[in-house]
Formats: structure tokens, C-alpha cells, sequence
């Protein structure tokens, strides 16, 4: 299948309770790393290099800002560690590679890279995913340099409530399980998608998320590419980024709608919530959430980084899909 495409880069920074009284400070910090995650993804479709080169391009941006519950601004856990997990996917080739539980992985959207391009296998953990790391030259530190007072903050809040609540029955707490993803279409008309995350705060157990299990947080076939960003068992359980690829290119459900039957209907009729970046072979883009808001950028045609964190932003997901190129096939 030969495509003449517009390459297109999307991403999240997560979703959540995101209050519309946050400081101008923090907003416009916010809003300016995810356009110099946009511009540094898109330079590299511009450049023709593949969607994994804007994915990990852009994530690499998001996990070094301390905004985003990825990388430097990962939350705590229970223990008052950071644990962190993070997955890429390759939608022309189906290879994939994941990294759960490290502590001392700079860019853990690196690791996963390097686990899907330098070793046999799809997903590392813990230790023995820093020590893979080690081999391959990835950059390690030490795990003070994860530690924000912010994110200390929210764990001793969180502390303070164990005992008296269910995971995520507090909203100020919920709105900081977000995870940062992009997902991108190149020259040659290749999809890619990438997810990184601290997990949630408080966790305890060695919990893992959605975030790098692929098919459930993130998924990438010829035909659509997902990253996802909630309540990490619900993602889980509905395999979600899978699910709305297999609508698109399997059912032929035009992009948008599949997304949404999964996000804003499956999820949370189960009890979950959260949002996705959602991105097809012909350049449509869905974004759906069913939180206050959605950290959530994209660059296309334009060549103009478009950033938005409300829920009443307009965004490309509020315009018709585009219909199918002839090129493309449900079942290819």
C-alpha cells in the first residue's frame, strides 16, 4: 500500500481533574512544553524520518518537564518512590518494546525504544530492565533527580486519606494519575505510538498500569495508532487501545466514532475514566476524554502546533472524519 501522506504528530500530557484555576504560570509552562514537544516531534516527520523517531521525539520533551506525571515529574508511590513504565509500538511492523518499575531511567520512552529495536524481546521490568539499560547506553540517574515538591505534596495528602477512601475516590488525588503519549503518521504513511507514565500516586504492590501493556494503553497496526491516558485496570481490562484499532481497521469504523464507543462509552460503563490520542493512516484524529480536561496537542498540514487543556477547546476530534482514501482497506 503506497500512500503520498502529510505526516500528522498528536499527543496527551494526560487527563483528569485539571482545574481551570491553575496559575497562569503553571498553564503557560504547560502549554509551552507541549509545543516544543510538537515542533521537536514534527521536525523529524519534516525531515522524513519515521513516526517512532516524532514519538519518542516528542515524549522524550514531556518526560523531561516536571508538569507532566512522566519521567522528572513522576509521582510517588506508597513507599515514596518513583516507579515508571513506559511502551512503544511500531504500526508497520507490529514490533513493540516496554519497560515497567524503573527508578533510575532518565527517559524510560528510550529504554522501551531500545527494547523493541536492540533485544528479543517486548517488555522489561525493575532491575533487570536498568541493567538492559546500562548495556545500552541509556542514561541512568540517580532517583533524587525524580523528586518534585509538588509531587511530595500530593503523596503526603494521599497518605493522610488511606484508610478512608478507594483509589481515585478523591478527585484532587485522581487528577494526577495522567500519563504523557503521542502517536504520529509519517511521509511513507507509517504509524507509531508511544506512552510513558509515573503510574498513580500512593500506589503500593508493584502496581502497573495500562500505560506499557501493549494493547491496552498503547497499540499501533498499519491502520491506527493509540496511546491512552486514565484509570490504568480499566484500560487494562477492555484492552482499549487495541479495541479501537481492531473497530478501525478490522469493523472499518471511521476513527472518531471508535474511539469515542471505547473511551466515553465501554470504559465508563465499568466504573473507569480517562482519555486517548487516536490517529489513522489517512491523517484523521481523535482525542476523546470524559474528565474536565485533556493535556493534548497536534501538528499536521499546517505546520502550527495547536495545544488545548479544557474541555470546551476546539480540537480537530470535533470535526467530521475525513472518508477513506481508496488506497485503504478495513482488513489490510
Amino acid at each position: 500500500m503506497v500512500h503520498a501522506t502529510t505526516p500528522v504528530l498528536i499527543i496527551h500530557g494526560g487527563a483528569g481533574v485539571i482545574k481551570r484555576d491553575m496559575s497562569p504560570a503553571k498553564e503557560k509552562a504547560v502549554r509551552a512544553a507541549m509545543t516544543k514537544a510538537l515542533e521537536d516531534g514534527y521536525a523529524q516527520l519534516k525531515a522524513g524520518k519515521p513516526a517512532m523517531d516524532a514519538v519518542t521525539a516528542a515524549i522524550t520533551v514531556l518526560e523531561d518537564d516536571p508538569n507532566f506525571n512522566a519521567g522528572r515529574g513522576s509521582v510517588f508511590t506508597h513507599d515514596g518512590k518513583n516507579e515508571m513504565d513506559a511502551a512503544v509500538m511500531d504500526g508497520d511492523t507490529l514490533r513493540a518494546g516496554s519497560v515497567a518499575a524503573v527508578h533510575r531511567v532518565k527517559n524510560p520512552i528510550l529504554l522501551a525504544r531500545a527494547v523493541m529495536e536492540h533485544s528479543p524481546h517486548v517488555m522489561l521490568i525493575g532491575d533487570g530492565a536498568e541493567e538492559f539499560a546500562k548495556e545500552q547506553g541509556i542514561t541512568l540517574v540517580d532517583p533524587s533527580y525524580f523528586r518534585t515538591e509538588e509531587r511530595w505534596q500530593q503523596l503526603q495528602k494521599a497518605l493522610k486519606e488511606d484508610g478512608e477512601k478507594q483509589p481515585h475516590a478523591d478527585l484532587e488525588t485522581a487528577r494526577h494519575f495522567g500519563t504523557v503519549g503521542a502517536v504520529a503518521l509519517d511521509a511513507q504513511g507509517h504509524l507509531a505510538a508511544g506512552t510513558s507514565t509515573g503510574g498513580m500516586t500512593d500506589k503500593r504492590w508493584g502496581r502497573v498500569g495500562d500505560s506499557p501493556i501493549i494493547g491496552a494503553g498503547t497499540y499501533a497496526n498499519a491502520q491506527c495508532a493509540v496511546s491512552g491516558t486514565g484509570w490504568g485496570e480499566f484500560y487494562i481490562r477492555t484492552v482499549a487501545a487495541h479495541e479501537i484499532c481492531m473497530k478501525v481497521s478490522m469493523l472499518g469504523e471511521p476513527l472518531q466514532r471508535a474511539a469515542a464507543e471505547v473511551i466515553n462509552q465501554e470504559i465508563p460503563s465499568m466504573g473507569g475514566n480517562g482519555g486517548a490520542i487516536a490517529l489513522d493512516n489517512d491523517g484523521n484524529i481523535a482525542m476523546p476524554f470524559n474528565t474536565d480536561g485533556m493535556y493534548r496537542g497536534w501538528i499536521g498540514a499546517d505546520g502550527v502546533p495547536h495545544v488545548a487543556i479544557y474541555d470546551n477547546e476546539p480540537d480537530p476530534s470535533n470535526q467530521p472524519p475525513a472518508a477513506p482514501s481508496s488506497a485503504s482497506a478495513p482488513n489490510e
